[in-house]
């Protein structure tokens, strides 16, 4: 009896195969890489043509020991690590390990873990791509002289336990840039004027905005302009200028690649990018059906949107079934790759569409059963039918004013069957009505007060996005990456933005500054093309390698000159440490600056700054201070803590409240619009404790008296508890902060 030897990654997948294949086959792990670059030198000879110096990484004996004894026993042994880049150089390296020719037909790749997919590889193996090999080798190569070079320079230069990154460090420029957008970012206000209409007396209402004045679009700034355009269209005749009624469709979306993903989870089940692969990864190894035991989806890092002929039919196939022809359209929705979409896989699906969420949620975790039902989902939605829509547009005038008024009504709802009710909006209803009709108006509403947004911050999920379209990093690095600007404290979550921490920046700074040639969005994307094209056999590994080092030497050395030798000293606080009885000295840590003891490691004691805003404490009269919880989050609060509890996570100012006279807070509205608010929950001026999305009108600054003073503008300030809030009160975080804080302390001073 022939014993064959099948090689996978991870022990889950082992498990799933072994169930699909016979006595004739045993299948191990080799729990990832079993070799590596050493950690202790640069292992990488840029003498001779970047030659990399592998050993046996630490740990891994026994296992490579079970490995050899197995491989040499067994009649074949096939390598059936992920089919991917990295997956490749696995097998490369394994190859080495047991002593396989790499010439030899040892290698298998399959895109689903099903029993056909297994066994038709098992049929075709091939040997080992040693150009994709060499584009992995590359960018190990290239990141280890980045990381291995330029860090030592920052702590020799700059000060220690800086570390950079080639694609990380563009990673955090992304969300410090727009960190300063946001931060520079100037308000504008802007009104909008609606009115309501109806083509006779007692006929249904329909609602049209002011677009127009003279022909040129109009503009209104404040709420005079606003008020003066109100009277005159309460004056006006209204008539329709032009109509239109057409059929409109919406396309259903394309199937998931590996950034789709990671979006979607992020915006439909708050999951982080990395919970999106790790329970993708569960999905795609296999569990256990009921008797059977499967992977449940495709391959999950992937960036193409192509569908299999098989599945296609499969798909299309159920669409009928379940929701009717109508639904299925007469040939299959295609969906185009991106420019830089490398098409090695298909896109993420269930390995089999007739297995729906019903039908596994008893076997699966309550993650993995909303991922798949998610993937599920858009899978059957991106082969159904287009919506349809009946779409009515109105153009109205009325004297020197133009009007526009539009509406649709969905027909069919095509792909929308499966689509959330809360992504299928509504909206108003507006009749055909001939040109030249006159209107009836029933009332002209109260002009709504606006600004104008900044650009909104980073998410995960967003920074992916970015992240892909400039054509950073792969589907196999978007999560590493954010995982590791976070786990370096250069990058921190407020909430689901993520910010720049004052490390990230400075370190960003002193990269662009120095090393601005290689450290930005271009050269990283062109560099992700370079790695493609090796792995197509287009260009050589070496070329490329020393196309980046040369540059990269020289700016190396030239910045080993301009940076000032010696690293500024440290400075001095004035404080002194009660352990030792030396000065205490300003460090900075991922979070900011902290004290420290200069006696390291001898005293080790260390305490947070207290930064002082101005403020006076409205409880003690202590000083107002900036204080940080565990995860980087800004909050204030008194220098006398523990004695004084009071906390706010609005900016506290010296500005009191004309209705109540409490103290004034700086709160900042999603979209970091700032206004004043009251400290007393139980004033009018304070946040509203439920979110109210109620905008500011003419006749609110017109009625309401000016209750704050000296910030913004009068309407924006007048009408301080007439627009959005937070979800807390600004007593209600007094409250509970002080523990957040003890644990901020503490956590600060760890730095």
């Amino acid at each position: 009896m022939s014993n064959n030897l099948i090689i996978v990654e991870s022990p889950t997948k082992s498990k799933t195969i072994t169930k699909f294949l016979g006595s004739k086959y045993t299948v191990r792990a080799s729990m990832g890489h079993l070799r590596d670059l050493k950690k202790s030198t640069l292992s990488v000879d840029v003498e001779h043509d970047f030659a990399p110096e592998y050993i046996n990484i630490r740990g891994k004996g026994d296992l490579i020991r079970e490995l050899k004894t197995a491989a040499q026993k067994a009649d074949k042994v096939y390598l059936a690590t992920d089919p991917d880049r990295e997956g490749e150089a696995i097998s490369w390296h394994l190859a080495h390990i047991l002593g396989i020719d790499e010439k030899e037909p040892c290698r298998i790749a399959f895109h689903e873990i099903t029993a056909g997919a297994v066994k038709e590889a098992l049929k075709h193996p091939r040997t080992i791509d040693m150009d994709m090999v060499d584009a992995q080798q590359t960018r190990r190569i290239i990141d280890r002289l980045v990381g291995y070079k330029l860090s030592p320079l920052l702590w020799r230069k700059v000060r220690k336990g800086l570390s950079a990154g080639r694609v990380q460090s563009v990673a955090v420029k992304i969300v410090a840039d727009r960190d300063k957008e946001i931060e520079t970012f100037v308000p504008e206000e802007y009104w909008t004027l609606k009115v309501k209409l109806r083509e006779k007396e007692k006929a249904p209402l329909f609602e049209a905005e002011v677009a127009k004045k003279d022909g040129k679009k109009l503009v209104l700034r404040n709420a005079e302009e606003t008020v003066a355009v109100e009277e005159a269209l309460k004056q006006a005749s209204y008539t329709v200028l032009n109509a239109a009624k057409k059929n409109v469709t919406r396309r259903p979306p394309a199937p998931f690649t590996t950034s789709t993903l990671q979006q979607e989870a992020a915006h439909r089940l708050n999951f982080t990018t990395r919970r999106t692969m790790l329970v993708a990864q569960q999905l795609y190894e296999g569990v256990s059906i009921g008797k059977n035991y499967a992977g449940l989806i495709t391959y999950m890092r992937t960036d193409s949107t192509r569908l299999a002929a098989e599945a296609l039919s499969s798909i299309r196939g159920l669409v009928a079934q379940l929701y009717g022809p109508e639904y299925c359209p007469e040939k299959p929705n295609y969906f185009s790759n991106k420019n830089n979409a490398q098409d090695a896989h298909e896109a993420i699906r269930p390995t089999s569409i007739t297995r729906t969420p019903s039908e596994v949620e008893p076997y699966l975790t309550k993650e993995q059963f909303r991922l798949y039902e998610l993937i599920w989902k858009r899978t059957m939605a991106c082969q159904m039918a287009p919506a349809r829509f009946d779409q009515t547009t109105l153009q109205i005038g009325a004297g020197p004013y133009e009007l526009k008024a539009s509406g649709s009504v969905l027909t069919f709802d095509g792909f929308l069957r499966l689509a959330d009710k809360k992504d299928t909006k509504k909206e108003g209803l507006v009749p055909y009505i001939e040109p030249g009709h006159p209107l009836v108006l029933y009332k002209v509403e109260h002009g709504v007060q606006h600004f104008t947004e900044p650009p909104a911050g980073y998410t995960e999920a967003s920074l992916v996005k970015k992240m892909e379209e400039e054509g950073i990093g792969r589907p196999s690095t978007y999560a590493p990456i954010i995982q590791t600007i976070q786990a370096r404290g250069y990058v921190v979550k407020e909430g689901k933005k993520l910010t720049a921490t004052e490390l990230g920046k400075k370190v960003v700074d002193l990269l662009t500054t120095y090393f601005g040639s290689i450290i930005n969005i271009p050269y990283s994307a062109k560099m992700e093309t370079e790695l493609d094209e090796i792995a197509e056999h287009k260009v050589d590994k070496l070329t490329i390698l020393k196309h980046f080092y040369m540059p990269f030497e020289e700016l190396l050395e030239e910045a080993d000159k301009v940076i000032p030798k010696d690293p500024p000293p440290l400075e001095k606080s004035g404080v002194t440490c009660e352990k030792c009885g030396r000065e205490m000295v300003i460090r900075e840590g991922r979070y900011g600056k902290f004290l420290a003891c200069p006696g390291f490691p001898e005293c080790r004691n260390t305490k947070p700054l207290l930064e002082k805003i101005g403020v006076p404490c409205p409880k003690c009269g202590g000083d107002i201070t900036i204080r940080r919880t565990k995860t980087g989050r800004v909050f204030y609060g008194c220098s006398n803590y523990p004695a004084c509890d009071f906390t706010s996570w609005d900016k506290p100012t010296t500005e009191t409240c004309s209705l109540c006279g409490h103290m004034l807070l700086e709160h900042t509205d999603r979209g970091s619009k700032s206004r004043l608010v009251c400290s007393n929950a139980d004033c009018a001026n304070a946040l509203p404790k439920r979110t109210s999305r109620k905008k500011t009108t003419t006749a609110d600054l017109l009625k309401v008296s000016k209750v704050v003073k000296g910030r913004g503008g009068a309407a924006r300030k007048a009408t301080a508890k007439k627009t959005s809030g937070k979800k807390a009160a600004a007593g209600k975080t007094a409250a509970k902060e002080p523990r957040g804080r003890k644990k901020t302390t503490g956590k600060t001073a760890g730095q």
